[in-house]
């Protein structure tokens, strides 16, 4: 069931939504994060997004990350769940994300090298040096990666 998201706002409008996201790591071999810059708002965040009905947060992780950044991904391990962040859009769409952050590993794929109608370009940055964040939960997912990284040095 494609484009299940936007089939519920036809049906409830602006009004506050649980809905359920995936996004995933991606590290190369400088510890630098890829990111994605968004359309929308033309902040920076994780390759990942809604889940589609009939998924897995791991099916949504594989998916997106393609359709994101291009890139054909396994998820490797659930870094974290974010399950109480709250974000209302520019048009005005109120949302609670639940997202599963994935360790993934590239499998496949090449990074965008052109605009699609979510994704300007992607890029890898410095973990102490991040661009700005689509959100708080975008923030809070990159403190994951960062401590993440830390432990396992």
């Amino acid at each position: 069931m494609a484009d299940y998201i936007h089939e519920v706002r036809q049906l409830v409008g602006h009004r506050p939504l649980i809905l359920n996201t995936a996004a995933g790591e991606v590290l190369n071999d400088q510890q630098q994060l890829l990111l994605q810059e968004r359309t929308d708002t033309g902040d920076w965040s994780f390759p990942g997004g809604y889940m589609e009905f009939g998924e897995s947060f791991e099916d949504t992780c594989r998916r997106e990350y393609l359709e994101d950044a291009g890139l054909q991904v396994e998820p490797v391990r659930l870094l974290k769940l974010f399950d109480k962040d709250f974000y209302t859009y520019p048009n005005g769409d109120q949302t609670q994300l639940i997202t599963a952050l994935y360790l993934v590993k590239v499998i496949g794929g090449h990074e965008l090298d052109h605009v699609t109608n979510e994704t300007q370009q992607v890029k890898y940055f410095d973990l102490d040096n991040l661009p700005k964040l689509f959100n708080d939960q975008s923030v809070k997912m990159a403190q994951a990666v960062i401590d993440d990284v830390e432990a396992n040095r």
